[in-house]
Formats: C-alpha cells, structure tokens, sequence
C-alpha cells in the first residue's frame, strides 16, 4: 500500500467543558478510508488531570502519545488552541483543522476579555451551573439552538465530566493563549472551518476560515455530514501536501 492509499488518520480534539462524546454524531458519516481517533485532554473522562500546576510542557507530555505526527490532529474550540499552542511542544503532524477557533480566544466582536473574566468570576462561584450556562450559550448559532442545546445536554448530563480544576484551568488557557505567531509560522498545513453563525469567533477569523453554511459553534450537532465532508476532503488535501513535500 503506497502513502497515498493508507487511510486517513484524524485526532479530533474537544473544547472546554466538554469530552470525546462531542464527537459521537459524526459516526456514521466518516469515509471508509478514514481512521478517526477521539481522544480526552488530561482531567476529562477517565484521563487523569495534570498536576498542578499545569502547564503547556506537562499538558505536551501527557498528549505525546495521543497526538502522532503521522496523523491530521482536528481540535474544536479550546482543543483547537491546545493543540496550537502543542506545535511548539510535539513533533508536527501532517496537518491541523482548527474548527471555531483562531490565533486567540477573546476578540473585539466575538468574546471580549471582559465577558470571558465574568464567566470564570461566575464559575469561581458556582461551577456546575456555569457549564450548564455555557452549553446553552455556545449553541445559539445553531439553526435550532433549543435543539442543539438538548442534544449537548442528553450527551453530557447535568454536570461535566472534567475537574473543577481542569476546568479553571482551561478557562485560563482561553484568556491567555495567542498562537498568532504560531499559526503564522505552523510546521505544517493550517485550515480553519467557522460556522458561518458562530457568535463566539471573531470576524478576522471568519476571514480566513471556510465558512460551514447553516452552522454555529457546534456544526458537529447541527451539520454533522457537512462538517465531516469538509474535514475529509481538506484532510486529504493535507496528506497528498505532505507527500509531495
């Protein structure tokens, strides 16, 4: 079997507050040729947490085994920062599908800085209904948002399955990480998709990302086969980049 007949091996990474199960509704679309891997960041399911503190070096080595250079590593909001943020730290993959995410989290027009720091004053306070709150306002982009929001509630439950830890912990990555320059310089091909209703991403993002029609910041419940049609095919053209390179 040559490189280019080898299947496709996906990483799909998930946000804030939410675990591997995001991914579920994609199932039943994958191409045959595609090998997909649903992985936890440390603190969520039955991942064990970083230590405290924690810090991009520690969160690098226990994803070392979990992110393979010889794979498309596709993160989803946070996830898409985290791994952004790991190309300093791992060896590069083939590729990276950033999905409703840019260089940064807060911008002018999407999240602001001071929306972002009330959230986590807010979930200082009380946690577990300040995810709840999240989950509803991460799928108001959605075409059914009320739909959406019960989808992502009938998947995860009533609470998270991270750490209150984890959690604190990932709300301060979303403040402070600017992969800008990253990105600039990436050792390997970029592509970013945005729901073209996402109200979490900035619109200098949105400039530079393929738009996913009738979509918000969870395309994975509203547009399942759209989403996976496009990670597929840019997938692809990620690997066939690769090889000729």
């Amino acid at each position: 079997m040559s490189r280019l007949d080898a299947p496709q091996r996906l990483v799909l990474l998930s946000g804030w507050g939410i675990d591997q199960r995001i991914w579920q509704p994609l199932d039943t679309y994958w191409p045959a040729h595609t090998e997909v891997h649903t992985v936890d960041w440390p603190g969520y399911g039955d991942t064990p947490a970083l230590a405290e503190p924690a810090t991009l070096d520690t969160l690098a080595s226990a994803m070392a085994d979990k992110l393979p250079s010889n794979a498309v590593w596709v993160g989803w909001s946070l996830g898409g920062l985290l791994a952004s943020a790991l190309l300093d730290k791992l060896p590069a993959p083939r590729g990276m599908v950033l999905i409703g995410t840019g260089g940064q989290f807060c911008s002018d027009d999407g999240v602001s800085k001071a929306e972002l720091a009330s959230f986590q004053r807010a979930f200082s306070r009380d946690p577990d209904a300040t995810w709840r709150h999240f989950l509803r306002w991460q799928t108001q982009g959605e075409p059914n948002a009320r739909h959406a929001h019960q989808q992502l509630r009938a998947m995860l439950g009533d609470t998270p399955s991270a750490t209150a830890s984890t959690l604190s912990q990932g709300l301060h990555w979303l403040a402070t990480l600017d992969n800008t320059q990253r990105l600039q310089e990436a050792p390997c091909p970029v592509i970013q998709l945005v729901g073209e209703h996402d109200p979490l991403v900035a619109s200098s993002t949105r400039a530079q990302a393929i738009n996913l029609a009738h979509a918000g910041h969870c395309p994975m419940l509203s547009q399942p086969a759209q989403l996976v049609a496009t990670i597929a095919s840019q997938a692809a053209l990620v690997a066939k980049e690769h090889v000729c390179t």
